[in-house]
């Protein structure tokens, strides 16, 4: 279990709440309507499959007039940032996870070498990342790493590991957010996602034993541990550590799976020699 957190002067909820979609303070114009709603994108607080409030009360959070923010919201959609869906909303593009183009990434896919290129790509990110989340994370950073982290451990502890798998995402996307660099946010979004869609390497490998899920959730709480201390020298080293774990365990698991190949290779071809 993680150690002891600092006092929590961050109660988080009612007392300070802050509309996404506040009033257009310069000329209010439909540039200005964009410019607001790309911002929100590029610092990651609207996500991929979000839904936009109606246009009415849309139009009246933003202070704008309808007309001024149906332009806005065309502009948008032929921008690739927003979809509409006829009598269903308006929603924030899938925008994340297109790094590579689809022949790119089977052929990533197909090439062990790729794998071992984005670990070492992944360790170096994962480490300056979590560096930059323990000089950076505000009181709501620190926050939503507990909550994330203690919904790990519930799922943990519970055996319900397909929770645990996407509370470890959640977890590194919000360390991610905590770091407060856009650019880093963004391209730490599309690895996650090539991730779980298994594109480097099958996920459910890495979490094969009760022994490995352990060893993964005492590394998350390490992690986590340190940012929330603001203790950037630890929060990377303990970042780098977890990759270096991951890629141990995915050579083991090919290693593994190997000799389990030649031995029934052995006993098929035993089989045969025997006539059976």
């Amino acid at each position: 279990m993680a150690g002891c957190y600092p006092p929590v002067m961050e109660n988080l909820h009612a007392d300070t709440s802050f509309d996404l979609f506040a009033r257009v303070s310069h000329g209010r114009t439909a540039d200005e309507v964009v410019r607001q709603i790309e911002l929100l994108l590029l610092q990651g607080v609207l996500r991929d499959g979000d839904r936009l409030p109606g246009e009415r009360e849309l139009s009246k959070r933003l202070d704008v007039s309808r007309p001024i923010l149906r332009e806005a919201l065309k502009e948008l959609e032929a921008r690739g940032l927003l979809v509409s869906h006829h009598g269903g909303g308006t929603y924030v593009a899938d925008i994340i996870g297109q790094i590579f183009s689809r022949p790119v990434i089977d052929l990533i896919a197909r090439h062990r070498r790729a794998t071992i290129d984005f670990l070492e790509y992944r360790r170096a990110l994962e480490g300056m990342t979590a560096e930059l989340a323990a000089q950076r994370a505000t009181a709501y950073d620190r926050q939503a790493l507990r909550t994330i982290l203690e919904d790990m451990q519930r799922a943990h502890a519970s055996g319900r590991f397909e929770d645990e798998l996407a509370a470890d995402v959640s977890l590194h996307n919000a360390i991610g957010e905590a770091a407060h660099n856009i650019i880093l946010l963004h391209t730490l979004r599309a690895c996650y996602r090539l991730l779980e869609q298994g594109i480097f390497f099958n996920r459910h490998l890495v979490f094969a034993s009760d022994k490995a899920r352990g060893d993964l959730l005492e590394q998350h709480e390490a992690i986590c541990d340190a940012i929330i201390h603001a203790d950037p020298v630890m929060a990377k080293a303990a970042a780098q550590a977890h990759i270096d774990y991951i890629a141990g365990a995915i050579r083991e698991a090919e290693r593994t799976g190997e000799w389990q190949r030649i031995s029934q290779l052995r006993m098929q071809q035993r089989s045969v020699g025997r006539g059976d």
